[in-house]
């Protein structure tokens, strides 16, 4: 039975959501969905020097012999060849997922072109010319929508930063491979099996990186301090639609499976969009960077689907969970420091400023813990430029859920699913065991 299932790679991600995808693909309690499950990052994992956080659920994973984790530096394509090599007596891979990227808010053009755009290119040739099944990339939420409403796949919304173009351009090369595969000897005849998966904010078990975890540890120093948390920004629509990581896990996996079943050509039919193109003045760094990006004026369509959860979740309505969770209450900067921070634009010494009471209060957490945090936890209370910035994201998901069937596994964005992702990193050491501070 185990011969007819899947063999899945997933590249890169090990500090983003590829530890619960692997989660899911091979249950600590339940039946394999593959096979064999490859994943390949550049962190080391045995030892963790490189990349320390693991989460406790992933290292009980990694032994099992159904999973081979593997260093590598995928940005060289001879190494990028071999990771598609399946090992002795295991069938080639039929499932791919992208997680690869640099997501940093704080890196330049062309890091991100090395190592967000070429990486994926070169996975998704290799891919196409291993003819996979599936490839699912997994893009992040590096998006601006406007407020008002929410936005489906069709609509043409603006990537957010330096990393926002570079994201969002890699989705157009993925797109592009299909277009040029036959007349590239290096690639073979056919089609990437191409699907993205466009989440929104993602929170979940062990899932430390993005705005939601920082949020977190800052709403529980305000708790501790038995203080109300304050947002930067006045009240106002601030759409920040939210997704669990396990339902990203999930809906990848349905659309593996439904890509394989339709083919690229069918899926374009039923699901493909166009992706339009960044404005040229943004990725003309390229052109010194001697990499060929696809033609502007090219029609490029593959199939997107956007992943967010029921919760239509706003600034409000994450603070004012957060905040139920640690037992304080949430509200809004007075005008005076908001337009401060919007004429400053987030200037170096205004975000120290911001940081300097909840970073402090986190630290005092950590060692006052029973027992006491000594070593690295994962979770920073640190919110940096990227995090504390002025967030739109609102996206309609009704196409993944009518055309793939998916169905959401947390539909709602509570205090009930926060207060179970700290339980989770306190039973391994990673989150401060604290009564709130006796008033002085």
């Amino acid at each position: 039975m185990s011969a007819e299932k899947p063999s899945a790679i997933i590249f890169g991600g090990l500090n983003t959501w590829s530890r619960r995808f692997a989660c899911h693909l091979v249950p600590k309690d339940g039946e394999p969905l593959v096979s064999h499950l490859r994943i390949v990052d550049k962190f080391s994992v045995s030892p963790p020097t490189t990349y320390g956080y693991l989460g406790s659920d992933f290292k009980e994973m990694l032994p099992n012999e159904l999973v081979e984790y593997k260093q590598a530096n995928l940005t060289i394509p001879a190494t990028v060849s071999k990771m598609f090599d399946p090992s002795e007596g295991r069938a080639p891979y039929s499932w791919v997922f992208d997680l690869s990227g640099e997501f940093r808010h704080d890196r330049s053009d062309v890091i991100q072109i090395g190592q967000t755009l070429n990486v994926a290119r070169l996975l998704g040739e290799e891919a196409a010319r291993r003819n996979v099944k599936a490839y699912v990339r997994v893009t992040q939420s590096f998006y601006e929508t406007p407020e008002k409403g929410t936005h489906d796949e069709k609509e043409s919304i603006k990537p957010s930063g330096i990393r926002g173009v570079w994201w969002h351009e890699t989705l157009r090369v993925l797109a592009n491979i299909e277009k040029y595969a036959a007349s590239f000897e290096h690639v073979a005849r056919g089609t990437l099996n191409l699907v993205i998966l466009r989440p929104g904010l993602v929170y979940g078990p062990y899932v430390e990186y993005g705005i939601i975890p920082t949020t977190m540890a800052v709403g529980s120093v305000y708790g501790y301090l038995k203080k109300p948390m304050k947002a930067l920004w006045s009240p106002g629509k601030n759409p920040m639609n939210t997704v669990h990581v396990d339902d990203v896990a999930a809906a990848a996996i349905a659309l593996a499976k439904w890509i394989e079943k339709e083919g690229r050509k069918q899926a374009d039919i039923v699901a493909g969009e166009e992706i339009p193109p960044n404005d040229k003045s943004k990725v003309k760094v390229a052109e010194t960077e001697s990499q060929t990006l696809p033609d502007s004026s090219k029609k490029l369509v593959a199939p997107v689907f956007n992943l967010v959860d029921e919760s239509n979740s706003t600034l409000a309505s994450i603070g004012t969970e957060i905040c139920a969770t640690f037992d304080t209450t949430f509200g809004f900067h007075d005008f005076f420091t908001t337009t401060m921070a919007r004429i400053t634009k987030l200037a170096e010494h205004v975000i120290e400023d911001i940081n300097e009471e909840h970073v402090g209060g986190w630290t005092e957490m950590l060692q006052a813990s029973d027992p006491p945090i000594n070593g690295m936890t994962p979770v920073t209370a640190y919110m940096d430029e990227s995090t504390l910035q002025k967030i739109s994201l609102a996206f309609n998901s009704d196409k993944i859920k009518n055309v793939v069937g998916y169905q959401l596994k947390h539909p709602q964005f509570s205090k009930e699913e926060l207060k179970a992702i700290v339980d989770r990193w306190k039973e391994e050491g990673s989150w401060p065991r604290v009564e709130p501070k006796a008033s002085t």
